[in-house]
């Protein structure tokens, strides 16, 4: 996937420019604050507990990034950590906020549909392979 910005905007409050890059959304600490609507040094604390307790690997969940920032009346280059969707949906289960509780009811429910659907799908596999199996020894059986 080519480097992509979609907006994302669950609701009226939310409105976020999110990166799309190597198949996975990444965010700054500032666009996660305001994903969850608490104060960045909130994430910071989050990420630095999510690193300390090896939960995830900083080298797999973070890039840096150059961005074009407006400071004052010029436009600056800057190099800003952006986190992987690992890194997302971990800071959201450690947030304590009404938006990171509804972000959290979505990812469950999100995680229990693909659960589900790959239930059905093994599910559905699964008899068809016994229907096949079933069918070829039963030619098997008319060929001897």
């Amino acid at each position: 996937m080519k480097d992509e910005i979609v907006l994302y905007q669950p609701d009226a409050t939310i409105q976020l420019e999110v990166r799309l890059q190597d198949e996975t959304v990444w965010l700054t600490q500032q666009q996660m604050a305001m994903l969850f609507d608490v104060k960045e040094n909130n994430i910071t604390y989050h990420i630095q507990g999510i690193y300390k307790a090896h939960e995830l690997d900083p080298e797999a969940t973070t890039q840096k990034i150059r961005v074009v920032r407006s400071e004052g009346n010029r436009n600056v280059t800057r190099s800003i950590d952006f986190y992987n969707l690992d890194m997302i949906i971990s800071v959201g289960y450690r947030v304590n906020s009404a938006n990171a509780t509804q972000f959290r009811r979505w990812a469950t429910h999100i995680l229990k549909e693909y659960i589900l659907r790959g239930y059905a799908i093994n599910q559905q596999l699964l008899h068809l392979e016994e229907r096949l199996d079933h069918r070829f020894l039963q030619r098997n059986a008319w060929s001897s």
